[in-house]
């Protein structure tokens, strides 16, 4: 499987997981809570928000145009101390944040 295809899993595999977990929200933030020049907008947004409303959408236009993908790519530290009171439900979550951060930091082959 190529890593294009590997990410797209992975992201598709997240989404899935936020919904069972019942994270996924039905309407995006107030659109000014997308100008924060905070990383991961944590000024202005959940870190489940930002991963949905943000990483998502923005993983997705990568590799829809053929993008290069972020080779030096680390979330799941983040999520683990923005999510430790959700834990251990948000676990299966962490575990595939995990795993996209392994896809997305090997050496192309």
């Amino acid at each position: 499987m190529s890593i294009q295809n590997q990410v797209r899993h992975d992201l598709q595999a997240i989404e899935q997981s936020m919904r069972d977990l019942a994270l996924w929200q039905a309407s995006p933030p107030a659109p000014e809570a997308f100008s924060s020049s905070e990383p991961f907008c944590v000024d202005s947004m959940l870190a489940e928000e930002w991963l949905q409303w943000v990483l998502l959408p923005r993983m997705y236009a990568l590799l829809d145009a053929g993008a290069p993908l972020p080779t030096r790519f680390a979330i799941t530290p983040y999520f683990e101390e923005a999510l430790k009171d959700k834990q251990p439900n948000c676990l299966p979550l962490l575990v595939l944040l995990q795993r996209l951060d392994n896809t997305l930091n090997k050496e192309p082959g």
